[in-house]
């Protein structure tokens, strides 16, 4: 039969299939390590040249997720020494061309604005805080 988690799914799908979606985000390295491998098949090295600022062990665990959700693949090359590589499987490349291209084009367009609204808002908090203290 079907387990709790699939019966609590098929009743939200909606909500559960966007809650996977979203956690595709909630990882800062995920979708930094998917456009590093938008150009074809990286070894680690390459990968860690390529992003810069992200550690061994914060790779792995990128890693290690992004082929956990199928977005990647791993593959040894059978040579001496052996060779590893991680590249996009189709479904990680339908979310780097699809989903992400349409955020980093909405990013150029709308992130000065974003910024704008964030740096007012700040300025807001900070103005009640001020006041808050002082009464």
């Amino acid at each position: 039969g079907m387990s709790d988690r699939e019966g609590h799914c098929y009743e939200f799908v909606a909500d559960c299939r966007l809650r996977a979606a979203t956690e595709l985000f909630a990882h800062t390295w995920d979708p930094v390590v998917l456009a590093a491998l938008r150009s074809g098949p990286r070894r680690r090295r390459e990968l860690r040249a390529a992003i810069g600022g992200i550690s061994d062990k914060v790779l792995t665990e990128t890693l290690r997720r992004l082929l956990g959700n199928g977005l990647i693949e791993r593959r040894a090359h059978a040579e001496a020494p052996p060779r590893v590589d991680y590249r996009l499987t189709d479904l990680g490349r339908s979310l780097v061309e699809g989903p992400m291209a349409a955020l980093g084009r909405w990013v150029v367009q709308h992130g000065d604005e974003l910024l704008d609204a964030q740096e007012r808002a700040a300025r807001t908090s900070a103005g009640t805080a001020q006041r808050t203290t002082a009464q």
